[in-house]
């Protein structure tokens, strides 16, 4: 039979494990937490990679003369591989930097012509640069955002068909041809960041750019297009 005292030892032993056992799964929770506690937190830089399709949203002013009322145009969507960084100024604000190797966007007939198909096609390389507002806790695990920022769009490597040509008054042996101006405009986004499992993540955003540009034809005419493209994107990210 146990004296009192091995008694009093067992249960001394037993709270001194009992503590020992908490200490330790406290310890261990706080091991499988320590990561996600500053998920997005002030000084953290996430990458992520994924895709974008930008789909212009389009206005567009006639050719000028000497063309007919109703030369208008249309373009068409496109989509690419994107990624993308952010720095985490605080645990609420951050500078996004969507990037892209660039788009490309067929340019057809509309209005009066839209029966003429594809007239041109041009390369964008949109960049923007985004001041991004995160909802909830640093750590949470959905944080929804907004942001605002500039944006240039870069236009490159324009090419015309021979429906452009035909629709000009041109020749196979004087074919039109046409540029488009690069142009400033702005940017606002809404979006989701989703904590997967550590370091990894989705984030799904879409975007609305204010932009104008001006087609200039090697025939001397011109055409104003607003293009005012939504964004929408999914990509995978990592937070170091």
């Amino acid at each position: 039979m146990a004296s009192p005292h091995e008694n009093k030892s067992s249960a001394c032993s037993g709270r001194r494990g009992t503590a020992a056992g908490a200490t330790v799964v406290a310890a261990l929770f706080a091991c499988a937490f320590s990561g996600t506690a500053l998920a997005q937190a002030a000084g953290s830089i996430t990458l992520r990679g994924g895709a974008t399709q930008i789909a212009p949203d389009v206005t567009s002013g006639d050719l000028s003369a000497p063309s007919f009322p109703g030369t208008k145009a249309d373009v068409k969507s496109d989509t690419q591989p994107t990624a993308g960084i952010t720095w985490m100024l605080n645990d609420q604000v951050a500078i996004d930097l969507p990037l892209a190797a660039g788009f490309k966007h067929d340019i057809v007939g509309d209005g009066a012509i839209a029966g003429v198909g594809k007239v041109a096609e041009t390369r964008v390389l949109p960049v923007t640069l985004l001041a991004q507002y995160r909802f909830f806790g640093a750590s949470s695990a959905l944080r929804p955002y907004v942001g605002i920022g500039p944006t240039y769009a870069r236009f490159y490597k324009e090419r015309s068909t021979a429906a452009l040509t035909a629709l000009t008054g041109g020749s196979p042996a004087n074919p039109t041809t046409l540029s488009l101006e690069s142009r400033w405009g702005a940017t606002v986004q809404a979006g989701l960041a989703a904590r997967l499992t550590g370091n990894w993540g989705l984030d799904a955003s879409v975007a609305k750019t204010m932009v104008k540009t001006k087609a200039t034809l090697s025939t001397g005419q011109t055409q104003d297009i607003k293009l005012d493209p939504w964004s929408y994107s999914l990509g995978v990210s990592y937070r170091f």
